[in-house]
């Protein structure tokens, strides 16, 4: 048998674009052979995924699961770099299995990577290489969420749905109380419709982040002292503004968007409910899509 050195593993890389454990597999299997081992690679559709894992994928879908006894929820975030292969039903199906099988994970990304693929050999991580080359589209397993209620339920919500339990927006909210797992389940569904039009910051006041806190604190502060008005004045204008600040940002705080009379805390009191914790996931916040002029792209092309 032929000795795989690592230069050849590297030779193999450049030429194919493959992943350098693929490329190391793909030598082993053709016993050295160059030539071989990149039809190997081609058979596979490797290395296709290789040459497009660094192309932006910004679109794609948030798939949103609860376990069948209602005590655990996962959201979980596939992204590709068009709609179109977000609407595709291999795409779809594919990032439905994820989300069931998250569900048995400790909720980090890692850990569903690392999981049984849901479709063919080797994990989860192998089964989204052969995606990509089926689909010919970069895809990224981009975030996992987790919520738990041992003691209550958790309820589901999406938003711009494309499918059952597949859509740009996902929201998790997790309930305790005396109501019944029927009545929770409701008001858990309404308190996810609300995060999901409002996307508050925090649960609670004390769980904000003081640093926003402190900076919306610091902008009041210069905008009441613009007014000229004696110190003590401008005090209670800024803790009051700060009160319409929690108001805006906490979830316990909003006015609920169902009835704008009562706040969350209120709505969810009257159903004898108490808030453990809430996610919210929007397809592809803080990623930078690229844009591409078409028009220049072919002028370029065609350019002499």
């Amino acid at each position: 048998m032929a000795q795989i050195t690592a230069g050849l593993v590297k030779e193999l890389r450049e030429k194919s674009g493959a992943g350098m454990m693929d490329a190391k597999k793909a030598l082993v299997e053709t016993d050295g052979d160059m030539e071989a081992a990149i039809d190997w690679l081609r058979a596979k559709g490797l290395s296709k995924a290789a040459k497009k894992a660094d192309r932006v994928a910004a679109d794609g879908l948030v798939a949103a699961e609860v376990a069948g006894d209602q005590k655990t929820g996962v959201l979980v975030e596939l992204n590709a770099e068009t709609d179109f292969v977000a609407r595709n039903e291999g795409f779809q199906s594919a990032l439905f299995s994820f989300a069931k099988a998250a569900l048995a994970t400790d909720g980090t990304k890692e850990a569903l990577l690392d999981t049984a693929a849901t479709e063919g050999d080797g994990k989860i991580s192998d089964q989204i290489t052969r995606l990509i080359a089926t689909i010919g589209e970069n895809l990224t397993l981009r975030r996992v969420e987790k919520l738990d209620s041992p003691e209550g339920v958790v309820t589901s919500y999406i938003h711009g749905a494309a499918a059952d339990g597949l859509g740009r927006i996902g929201v998790l909210v997790a309930l305790k109380g005396d109501a019944d797992a029927a009545t929770m389940a409701d008001a858990g569904r309404k308190v996810a419709m609300h995060i999901a039009a409002t996307s508050p910051a925090a649960a609670t006041v004390a769980e904000l982040d003081q640093d926003l806190v402190e900076r919306e604190r610091q902008v009041l502060t210069e905008q009441a002292k613009e007014s000229g008005k004696p110190d003590n004045v401008i005090e209670k204008m800024i803790e009051g503004r700060i009160n319409k600040f929690y108001k805006e940002v906490v979830l316990l705080e909003q006015p609920f968007v169902m009835n704008p009379d009562e706040t969350v805390s209120k709505f969810l009191e009257s159903q004898k409910a108490e808030l453990v914790g809430f996610r919210r996931m929007t397809l592809g916040e803080g990623i930078e899509k690229e844009e591409s002029d078409f028009a220049a792209e072919v002028a370029a092309a065609t350019k002499g």
